[in-house]
């Protein structure tokens, strides 16, 4: 079995606390017609890097009916400013148009397969996976993106197009593991396409 969830697939369901206090669940997400999950986190270069076209992205599709999570599932014992505190902290500093929930337990990335920060999976209307990658092609350095992979994905989607390119790479920081060397990987995780 590929460690990442495979275009098709089903969106799988979460019970997580989120930063406004809350806790959320798809059914949280009913109303919206698509949805953005994406992993995420407080530290990544490439997170910060590209935080503000994600921002960007989710705000011009929002009147189309996409919503955006995103989920930090790193280990706070790998890079402490992961930890809940500095989500509350971070939210509240930048006022993103997603919820941020805290996959304390890693059991979401797992079950996602999770690659990096960011990695992003878009699902459809009946929530099936259409794409799962890259933002953009380069996250870490705003000024160098020429390719905007997320935007083409949902500009297609909400278009009642078929999707271009369904998979790409992730790129970013590998997600953190819960008593790994930060750089550790599952050993089944590899890149979506070579």
């Amino acid at each position: 079995m590929s460690f990442t969830l495979k275009i098709g697939a089903e969106a799988i369901d979460f019970n997580l606390p989120a930063t406004d206090g809350k806790k959320y669940s798809l059914a949280n997400f009913e109303f919206a017609r698509y949805l953005v999950v994406f992993f995420t986190c407080n530290h990544c270069p490439y997170v910060i890097g590209s935080d503000e076209l994600t921002r960007d992205t989710a705000e011009k599709y929002k009147d189309q009916g996409v919503q955006f999570v995103g989920i930090n599932s790193n280990s706070a014992s790998t890079y402490q400013e992961d930890d809940f505190e500095h989500m509350v902290q971070r939210m509240k500093e930048h006022q993103f148009p997603w919820a941020y929930l805290y996959d304390e337990s890693q059991e979401i990335a797992k079950q996602y397969g999770a690659l990096r920060t960011p990695h992003f999976y878009v699902f459809d209307e009946n929530r099936r996976l259409v794409y799962t990658g890259r933002g953009v092609d380069s996250p870490k350095d705003a000024s160098n993106v020429k390719v905007n992979d997320l935007d083409r994905t949902l500009n297609e989607l909400t278009s009642g197009k078929q999707i271009s390119t369904p998979v790409t790479n992730p790129i970013g920081c590998n997600v953190k593991w819960d008593g790994k060397d930060k750089h550790w990987m599952p050993p089944e995780a590899c890149d979506l396409i070579i």
